[in-house]
């Protein structure tokens, strides 16, 4: 399959610019909290980056529909490398102001949904509509996906250390350069997706989801998981500048740790997804996240943290695999773009109040009770999505187990 140079290309690209957004998403809250010290600074930055998958997420799926997933891939490099790069070159030049981070974050996030969709629904143009293929090649683009999280803060600790956060942001507007080339120039791709009446107006993938028994009661539950999980993922710079020196080299570790669970989970998922029920891995995953954040609570040594966040990543893809499934498979062709960028919208549409959330908390009260409430509600949406799990199969929602490559994980950050 490695033969098919329109796969082997996309392989090259997301492997690069992954791991180029795994280093940013150390690097960028990092730079701002070292800058200003400001927690609550922080959160607005990675709020103003995440807050236009919610406002512009479903009308993406019309873009990709008509642009086709190649092009809308390009189109979102070509933007991200100016406007990525702006950030570092007017820091060193005095010219970055908190406005002018805020606008470049939101300008970030503004190409997340439409090229995260694009990705995933290109793998049958350059495979054929053959299911096993397209499983096949999922799961190659899968485990690229899972070593970028591995890898990238890693190097994103080690080179904040060795250079600077500024230096790492412009690297990753490399990323995004690699990217746009390699995918211009060996992809073969570029069909759009043909309408159907179904398919008709700018809300119709919204209206099928909930519509839908099981995709409803599943996108509202998730959307405040996402709220409590975003939450987490600030309080883990704090977590290194207030406990363990403001060392780099620590942050890059913790978010490694994620990505080394995922990985560890995704190889366990693709030998037991076949032979047990897709809704009931979902559920076991979801309260596995949640067991081990209770322990963050507590004034643990850094090794002891990073086992419990890989122990968190490691159940993730136990969650991701099931659900991303079934919103895959759901839905007719003609709706799937639009479907797609819908779930995820309203799975994130309030992700960054969880961002502002912590930012602010900080300011009052100290981190293990923020820790606590973060462990509290993701216990609690946890609870509630298991419970919407149960009721779509007790209807006979219920989908046939499928193999693990036939739907990618959600990475955090992911181009």
């Amino acid at each position: 399959m490695l033969r098919n140079r329109s796969l082997a290309a996309i392989l090259a690209a997301e492997l690069v610019s992954l791991t180029g957004s795994a280093m940013t998403y150390v690097a960028l809250p990092w730079f701002v909290l070292i800058t200003t010290g400001s927690t609550a600074r922080m959160g607005w930055v990675l709020a103003c980056e995440l807050l236009p998958v919610g406002l512009l997420g479903i009308p993406s799926g019309s873009v990709i529909a008509r642009l086709g997933a190649k092009r809308t891939m390009n189109v979102a490099d070509a933007a991200r490398v100016p406007i990525m790069a702006a950030i570092p070159i007017l820091h060193w030049t005095g010219h970055l102001t908190f406005g002018l981070l805020l606008a470049s974050a939101f300008l970030l996030g503004c190409f997340m949904a439409p090229y995260y969709s694009s990705s995933r629904l290109i793998l049958p143009e350059v495979l054929g509509e053959d299911e096993q293929l397209v499983a096949q090649g999922s799961a190659f683009v899968q485990a690229a996906n899972q070593l970028t999280q591995l890898g990238g803060p890693i190097l994103a600790g080690v080179l904040i250390a060795w250079l600077s956060a500024p230096a790492v942001l412009l690297v990753d507007a490399a990323t995004y350069a690699f990217s746009f080339v390699v995918i211009l120039v060996f992809v073969r791709a570029g069909r759009r997706v043909p309408a159907e009446e179904s398919s008709r107006g700018l809300f119709a993938g919204l209206r099928y989801a909930l519509h839908d028994k099981l995709l409803g009661p599943m996108m509202a539950t998730a959307a405040f998981i996402n709220f409590v999980a975003q939450g987490l993922i600030a309080m883990l710079p704090v977590l290194v500048v207030r406990r363990f020196d403001a060392d780099s080299t620590i942050v890059g570790f913790f978010f490694a740790a994620f990505g080394a669970g995922a990985l560890g989970g995704s190889i366990l998922a693709s030998q037991i997804v076949r032979k047990v029920s897709l809704l009931r891995l979902a559920a076991v995953g979801i309260v596995g996240m949640a067991a081990p954040l209770w322990l963050l609570a507590l004034d643990l040594p850094w090794p002891v943290v990073i086992v419990v966040l890989a122990v968190f990543g490691f159940f993730t893809p136990l969650v991701n695999v099931p659900v991303l499934s079934i919103v895959t498979v759901r839905p007719p062709e003609a709706l799937r773009p639009k479907v797609i960028t819908a779930v995820m919208t309203i799975a994130v549409v309030i992700g960054p109040l969880g961002f502002l959330a912590v930012g602010q908390a900080l300011q009052y009260v100290g981190m293990s009770v923020v820790f606590l409430a973060i462990a509290a509600g993701f216990t609690l949406g946890a609870l509630a999505f298991t419970a919407a799990l149960r009721r779509g199969e007790e209807e006979g929602d219920a989908i046939p187990a499928v193999d693990l490559a036939a739907v990618p994980a959600v990475e955090a950050g992911a181009d």
